[in-house]
C-alpha cells in the first residue's frame, strides 16, 4: 500500500471492520468502508462546514434525518453548511459503502455553460455559504455494479489511480443522471394538475390493498377516473416507475417482510403477494434482493443488508 492509501480499523468496542481512504487525484478522495456495529449507533453532528461527496451503499441501511441511505437509495451531500443531523445505523447489519469526495471548483467546471435547468440544479450542490443540499437518488443495478467494480479494483499503482478516477466520475454521472433528466423534463412538460396527482395517489393506495389480486391497468384507471395514458404518465412522474413496476416493488417488500417473520412457507408468501407460479416468484425475489425466498426465510441477509 502506498502513501496515498490509508486504512483505519473500527475500534473493537464499536464493532468490526475498517475504512480505507485513497487519494485518487489532488483533492479527490475515495473512501471504502466495510464494517458491522455491535450495537445500534446514533451519530449526532453539529452545524458545520461540509464538503461535497457522493455515496453508495452495497449493503446495509443508514437513516439520516428524514431520509434513507441504502436499500434502494444512494446519497449526495452537497457542499455548504450542514445542519444538525442524526444518522442511525442498526447493530448486526454489515455496512459496505463507497464514498467519493470532490472539490467544489472541479465539480463546477463540469457543468459550466451547460443547460440552464441542469446548471441551476447542480449549483445547489455547491452552496458554500448556505445550507447544504442533501439528496437521496434511487439506486440502480448500474450504480451497484460500478460501486462493486471500485471495491474489486484489479489494478495497482498508477493504473489503479487511473481506473478509480474514471469509475468515480462514472458513478457520479449515474447518480446525477435521473436528477438532471427530471429537471429538464420539468421545463418541457406541463405538470400534472393537483386533482390528477391526488387520483394517482389513490391508485397507489388501491394497489397496496390489492397486492394479491390487483386490478388491470384499464380497471385501475377507470376506478380513479383518468385515462390509462394519464395513469401511466402519473406513475412515471410521481413514482418514477410503471404501474406494474410499482406493484412488483410493493409485492417484493411485503414478501420479504412475511418471510422474515417466519410464520408462512415460501409458497404461502408467494400466494399472499399474488404469485401463483412459485418459480416466477423466486426469480423476481432473487433479482430484487440477491437471495432466494428460501434463503430469506432461513434468515440470510440480502445484498441490501436487510
Amino acid at each position: 500500500m502506498n502513501s496515498d492509501e490509508k486504512v483505519y480499523k473500527i475500534p473493537k468496542l464499536l464493532g468490526e471492520g475498517y475504512s480505507q481512504e485513497i487519494q485518487v487525484y489532488p483533492e479527490i478522495y475515495l473512501s471504502l468502508l466495510d464494517y458491522e456495529y455491535r450495537d445500534d449507533v446514533l451519530e449526532k453532528t453539529s452545524t458545520n462546514e461540509h464538503k461535497l461527496h457522493f455515496d453508495v451503499l452495497l449493503s446495509g441501511k443508514i437513516t439520516i434525518g428524514n431520509g434513507q441511505f441504502g436499500e434502494g437509495y444512494t446519497l449526495i451531500c452537497g457542499g455548504g453548511i450542514q445542519r444538525k443531523t442524526i444518522a442511525e445505523a442498526k447493530k448486526g447489519q454489515r455496512i459496505v459503502q463507497v464514498s467519493m469526495h470532490i472539490p467544489h471548483n472541479l465539480f463546477v467546471n463540469f457543468f459550466s455553460g451547460e443547460n440552464e435547468a441542469a446548471n441551476a440544479q447542480l449549483r445547489h450542490l455547491v452552496n458554500e455559504n448556505d445550507w447544504q443540499t442533501i439528496l437521496f437518488p434511487k439506486s440502480t443495478p448500474a450504480i451497484q455494479g460500478v460501486a462493486q467494480q471500485i471495491i474489486n479494483c484489479p489494478f495497482q499503482g498508477v493504473t489503479k489511480k487511473i481506473y478509480l478516477h474514471g469509475k468515480i466520475f462514472e458513478l457520479i454521472a449515474l447518480q446525477l443522471a435521473p436528477i438532471l433528466e427530471n429537471e429538464v423534463k420539468k421545463q418541457t412538460k406541463p405538470r400534472l394538475k393537483p386533482d390528477t396527482v391526488a387520483r394517482i395517489h389513490h391508485a397507489r393506495d388501491i394497489l397496496h390493498c390489492r397486492l394479491q389480486n390487483p386490478p388491470s391497468s384499464l380497471e385501475l384507471a377507470q376506478n380513479i377516473g383518468v385515462s390509462e395514458r394519464t395513469l401511466r404518465r402519473g406513475f412515471r412522474e410521481i413514482f418514477d416507475t410503471t404501474v406494474f413496476g410499482y406493484l412488483m416493488q410493493r409485492r417484493m417488500e411485503k414478501a420479504q417482510m412475511l418471510l422474515r417473520e417466519g410464520n408462512c412457507s415460501v409458497a404461502e408468501v408467494a400466494n399472499l403477494v399474488g404469485y401463483s407460479h412459485l418459480g416466477l416468484f423466486a426469480t423476481v425475489f432473487k433479482r430484487q434482493y440477491g437471495i432466494s425466498p428460501r434463503e430469506c426465510l432461513m434468515g440470510k441477509k440480502s445484498l441490501s443488508g436487510s
